[in-house]
């Protein structure tokens, strides 16, 4: 027959490799999908991720099987929370016959939220990257990141202003190794409620008014954004490890005022 599926097709991957390396990280990267996720409150949500998949190549084995990785995306499953991503993680391993490998999804996440007067209902964007990780011998680990849109307001323009004081909108990220599930909405909300006030996608003149007075009566630094947020991951027995990163984009300066605090929970 002159089929080409009944060619015989040699497998370059398979053959042995001399040189005895063995590669920490081999797969894709840079792959967009359309994921559904589930959120906090158990419902779906459809996004678009970046995704980068990879698994631990033994130094005797040449090349791995690059086309598993998308066909491990292409089977039906169901949204995606986390503990459906470490089983993903897992049946990926067991594909590619690996005992080390790592699934990395960034995307944007759409909150509904309510203004604080109006209740005006707006979607607001923030970043999200979950990352799944297992190493040879050891458990799966899972890393959560948000970026947060904040209001801070500086407090020593407050202080030494007749009236008014600079604000301007700040990145908070917060990356957290956890021990157990968490939300990234819960993450969300733990920088939203440390900052001089959140932001919203729609505001009617009522809601500008709180907004404004609420940051007013809550200035902070960004050394105070990053202190106050660290010492409730501290708190929190489902982090293991955690980062804080405040980037303040200043209203008075050409340049951002930046901070980063890290720490491990015992």
């Amino acid at each position: 027959m002159n089929a080409p599926e009944h060619f015989f097709l040699p497998d370059m991957q398979a053959r042995p490799d001399l040189r005895q390396l063995a590669i920490d990280k081999v797969g894709v990267k840079g792959l967009r999908y359309p994921l559904a996720l589930l959120d906090a409150a158990g419902k779906v949500q459809h996004t678009v991720a970046s995704l980068s998949m990879s698994v631990g190549l033994p130094p005797t084995v040449k090349g791995t099987h690059m086309s598993r990785f998308v066909e491990l995306l292409e089977q039906p499953r169901a949204p995606l929370n986390i503990n459906r991503l470490l089983r993903m993680l897992d049946e990926m391993l067991r594909r590619l016959e690996a005992d080390s490998g790592e699934i990395e999804l960034a995307f944007p996440a759409f909150i509904a939220k309510k203004a604080p007067v109006s209740s005006a209902a707006s979607l607001l964007d923030y970043d999200v990257r979950m990352i799944v990780e297992k190493r040879t011998g050891e458990r799966s680990e899972l890393t959560l990141e948000i970026v947060a849109p904040v209001t801070s307001l500086c407090p020593c323009s407050r202080e030494i202003s007749d009236y008014g004081a600079h604000n301007q909108r700040s990145h908070i990220t917060i990356r957290a190794c956890l021990r157990s599930g968490m939300s990234p909405e819960e993450l969300l909300r733990l920088a939203e409620e440390e900052a001089s006030c959140e932001v919203f996608g729609l505001l009617k003149r009522p809601d500008e008014k709180w907004v404004t007075e609420r940051a007013y009566d809550n200035p902070k630094f960004v050394e105070d954004l990053v202190r106050d947020i660290a010492l409730r991951l501290m708190k929190d027995e489902r982090i293991a490890q955690w980062t804080v990163k405040s980037e303040n984009f200043e209203s008075i300066h050409n340049h951002s005022a930046y901070a980063e605090i890290s720490g491990e929970n015992a």
